[in-house]
């Protein structure tokens, strides 16, 4: 069994859509992050930067003791190889999902992150910020929407490259996007969308950049943005 530690953000929605996908058998453990349940020793000792999505695996592939992970693609590759699934057998093939994988992890997420913050959270707009990163959000579905000109998947095959970038088109419009510019990127986006395994990951889930989510407040804000453990001053 694995436990899986969630909470419906872009990046721990990848490894539920990733579960949905496999059938792999694994525990949902929820982490609520406004109230600071990501500071706890216990969470910690999986996941020293105190961020979700995490795992254990009590089961892993060489019998030995669990093997507890953190950063989100680096488990998406680990869970690939134990499932056997979503990743190519081939160094190429695999060597090209791992440059899409790590271009989510170091450019798409990060970059969307900023302006899901500044168009969402953040307790005052700040119109430097707000173009800079709708503008670099841009550019980085701009480069997804090439890749998907001449490729069904962003790997050829489904992948977890395709399970990595998926979550962060979802809240497009949060990110002051507009898929009608990016027409390869949305028949890719509306593909995966209608997949099974999609549609019962988001089911019921409200993200974390819905105008449905109801605002934050101020001592949850500090928590999730300030980095403050509640109850203990900086």
């Amino acid at each position: 069994m694995i436990d899986l530690y969630f909470s419906p953000t872009p990046n721990g929605l990848k490894l539920k859509l990733f579960f949905e996908e496999t059938g792999l058998p694994h525990r949902i453990v929820p982490i609520a992050l406004s109230k600071g349940e990501q500071f706890t020793p216990e969470f910690l000792a999986i996941s020293p930067n105190n961020k979700i999505p995490a795992l254990v695996d009590h089961s892993p592939v060489d019998g030995g003791a669990p093997v507890a992970m953190f950063e989100s693609g680096a488990m998406l590759v680990y869970l690939a190889d134990k499932a056997g699934a979503l990743m190519p057998r081939s160094p190429r093939g695999r060597n090209t999902v791992l440059q899409w994988l790590f271009w989510q992890a170091g450019g798409l997420g990060p970059m969307a992150g900023q302006i899901g913050h500044f168009n969402v959270h953040a307790p005052e707009k700040v119109p430097y910020a707000i173009d800079r990163y709708t503008r670099e959000t841009a550019r980085l579905y701009g480069v997804l929407d090439r890749r998907l000109a001449d490729h069904e998947f962003i790997a050829d095959d489904y992948s977890v490259a395709d399970i990595a970038c998926y979550p962060w088109i979802v809240p497009h419009e949060a990110f002051g996007q507009d898929l009608g510019r990016f027409p390869n990127l949305a028949r890719w986006f509306a593909t995966i969308a209608a997949r099974p395994a999609a549609v019962r990951t988001y089911d019921g889930i409200i993200d974390v950049y819905s105008a449905r989510r109801r605002p934050l407040t101020k001592a949850e804000r500090e928590v999730l943005f300030g980095q403050k453990r509640p109850g203990i001053r900086v």
